[in-house]
């Protein structure tokens, strides 16, 4: 894999399917808030209080007024729906947004999982779709690229995984493009350069400086740099807030197309260790939060 060159202007910066893209800075409050639907409302299939959801927004840095705007922006969305008591709300997932984070999760903590062996075959997809409709031309590209496909150029796919054929053909149905799409499977012509050929479609260079830097992060934030429920549930959800990106980021390509040592196995075992060390202490103090909200009512 070699030192890429910039990816075609055609492509775009996609954003994920979830939470919004973000820069390296901060996260946004509401990309923050699907982090803790997911991580502790879905899980237990529970409404939760207002209160609660802004405490822990609190907790990690955001400002009422902006927890507030994400929970409305959020509900608008379709993704929540909330519940009056009196002057007071709690908010439940609607099917659609509990569709969408039951996908994500697993997504998320199945990236990277299991390394198979490749067989040389590529899916190769070709779709047009003219400038002008470019609503549904980001539609394709976010989808996609969440699937792991890349783009070397405009109206061109490529992922070296047959095996995603299905999930392709779903895209393409559900976004009405059957009558502009063809793919086909098969192994490389070996025409052409092909470390240049994926350092089109992909930014390897980008992925992998950010694998870097998500180990040098978590990899040694032993236990004394968390200590108590609370400290736990920070790192959990930054941690949990940096490693969604990577699925969208990475098409965690097969060892034969890579020319070094890739991090993201490295990265991932971090993350799959320090989730389970930080997992009880976090949810305890989720379990806090709702309980005290609660007691508010």
């Amino acid at each position: 894999m070699s030192r890429a060159a910039a990816r075609p202007a055609e492509r775009g910066d996609p954003s994920p399917p979830t939470p919004r893209r973000e820069a390296d800075g901060e996260p946004s409050a509401r990309s923050l808030l699907l982090t803790l639907l997911g991580e502790f409302v879905h899980p237990r299939g529970e409404p939760v209080w207002t209160g609660a959801l802004v405490e822990a927004l609190g907790v990690l840095g955001v400002e009422e007024k902006s927890a507030r705007q994400a929970l409305a922006r959020t509900a608008a969305e379709g993704l929540l729906e909330p519940t009056r008591r009196g002057r007071r709300t709690r908010w439940s997932l609607t099917p659609e947004g509990a569709q969408l984070l039951s996908e994500g999760t697993a997504r998320i903590y199945g990236f990277m999982r299991e390394r198979r062996r490749w067989d040389g075959q590529w899916l190769v997809l070709t779709v047009g779709i003219p400038e002008a409709q470019r609503q549904l031309r980001h539609r394709l590209r976010t989808r996609l690229t969440w699937l792991g496909l890349g783009s070397p150029a405009p109206g061109l796919w490529i992922v070296p995984d047959p095996g995603k054929a299905g999930a392709v053909r779903q895209v393409v149905d559900d976004l009405g493009l059957r009558d502009r799409a063809f793919a086909w499977v098969g192994p490389s012509a070996e025409v052409g350069d092909p470390a240049r050929f994926l350092a089109s479609a992909w930014d390897l260079d980008e992925v992998e400086r950010r694998y870097l830097q998500f180990i040098e992060r978590f990899e040694h934030l032993e236990s004394a740099a968390v200590r108590g429920a609370h400290d736990a549930f920070v790192a959990q959800v930054r941690m949990v807030q940096e490693w969604r990106r990577f699925p969208f980021l990475d098409p965690d390509l097969p060892v034969e197309l890579l020319d070094h040592a890739w991090p993201g196995a490295r990265a991932a075992a971090t993350f799959h260790d320090r989730h389970a060390r930080w997992h009880r202490q976090a949810q305890a103090a989720w379990d806090r939060m709702t309980w005290e909200a609660a007691q508010r009512t």
